[in-house]
């Protein structure tokens, strides 16, 4: 049961209503944790704006969902490795790519560096080194792709405090979360 208040039709204002009523028009429903972010309208848009404009970028769908699987696995977060193992499949990642995104890599040369960078960012608060951007930069990412690595790690370090603090109810097929070695 969530700490937080999951907001639905039943108990939601008109504001939040028509947040709500978009999201599902769009996804066809409403995922709990964007539920639990409605009880502040201003913070579901300022997510879903975030959210839409970064997936405008140039960073595929599956590099996206890649960095979301490994910090998702890296932050703990069991809602957040349940909906993007769901998420990464429409992606198109097959089940030995979504397992290396969890361990902090990719089968794929290019996006490995992307998701190891992202790991480094997440772990040391931004501070890394000259080499990791190096071996980013040489995979082939311009400084405008390894911007928007930087803003996928800070809204998936976002999305991964939702889940982690209010226990939202998961509400895609359930993935258990590798313990720490």
């Amino acid at each position: 049961m969530s700490r937080i208040t999951v907001i639905n039709q039943e108990n939601a204002s008109a504001e939040q209503k028509e947040l709500l009523d978009a999201i599902e028009s769009q996804l066809g429903m409403v995922p709990n944790f964007l539920k639990v972010l409605a009880n502040s309208p201003t913070a579901l848009r300022a997510f879903l704006g975030l959210h839409t404009i970064a997936g405008e970028g140039s960073l595929d769908a599956q590099t996206r969902e890649r960095i979301a699987l490994a910090l998702a696995q890296q932050n703990a977060c069991q809602y957040c490795v349940s909906a993007h193992t769901a998420i990464g499949r429409k992606a198109g990642l097959n089940g030995s790519e979504i397992e290396a995104n969890r361990n902090g890599t990719s089968q794929d040369g290019k996006a490995a560096a992307a998701v190891k960078f992202a790991v480094a960012l997440a772990k040391h608060s931004g501070e890394v080194t000259t080499a990791e951007i190096l071996a980013v930069r040489n995979a082939g990412y311009s400084d405008a792709d390894i911007v928007e690595i930087i803003t996928h790690v800070g809204m998936n370090i976002l999305t991964n405090i939702v889940g982690k603090a209010s226990q939202v109810e998961i509400d895609f097929p359930k993935v258990e979360l590798k313990l720490a070695s």
